[in-house]
């Protein structure tokens, strides 16, 4: 199997070369392909995309890093992307990279699938010069928290029910000023006339 698990990451090796890609994203669900990669210029661009179970992980040395997302049941393909726009929230990507990402079963130990993300295509609205800069003046942090919670409530709702919510992140009093509830809150003390349909 090390002879697969070489094949493979040199592949994935000189496919990021030849794309000029950003980074390589492994899901730290085949992390173990990674480990026999020898080219250290490739290899710093490896970042490690760690699915949240309780336990931190730090990246071996030599290793571009780690993007932890919730532990949440979506595709590999959605695993991936999460950790993007995670990475971009980071400042590691931008416009104009392009990310080539290695997911795969993780109690088979192999890599299933190989696959470039551009941001500028798979990204759009976020890379588009038109609009500005929506992570500006956003900590990465709590971005990180917000689309956790987020994911997190889209995979359980809430008491095992669906639920509907949207997260603003931004200029609190500008929302507000743009804002309106649009059901009576029953403890807010309407007047008559107000409620009074």
């Amino acid at each position: 199997m090390n002879s697969l698990h070489t094949l493979i990451m040199n592949f994935a090796a000189t496919f990021a070369r030849e794309l000029n890609a950003k980074a390589i994203l492994i899901s730290s669900d085949v992390m173990g392909e990674a480990l026999v990669l020898e080219d250290e210029e490739i290899r710093s661009r490896i970042i490690l995309v760690w699915k949240k179970n309780g336990n931190a992980i730090e990246p071996e040395e030599g290793f571009g890093g780690v993007i932890a997302i919730p532990n949440v049941n979506v595709t590999p393909v959605s695993q991936m992307k999460i950790a993007i726009i995670k990475g971009m929230a980071a400042g590691m990507f931008g416009t104009g990279d392009k990310m080539v990402c290695l997911s795969g079963a993780p109690k088979l130990d192999y890599v299933e699938n190989i696959f470039v993300v551009d941001v500028d295509s798979e990204f759009a609205i976020l890379a588009s010069e038109d609009i500005p800069n929506i992570f500006e003046g956003v900590q990465a942090e709590v971005f990180d928290a917000v689309l956790n919670i987020a994911l997190e409530l889209a995979a359980q709702g809430r008491e095992g029910r669906p639920v509907g919510t949207i997260f603003v992140i931004g200029d609190h009093e500008k929302v507000m000023e743009l804002s309106r509830q649009m059901i009576i809150n029953p403890f807010m003390g309407y007047s008559e006339d107000d409620r009074n349909i």
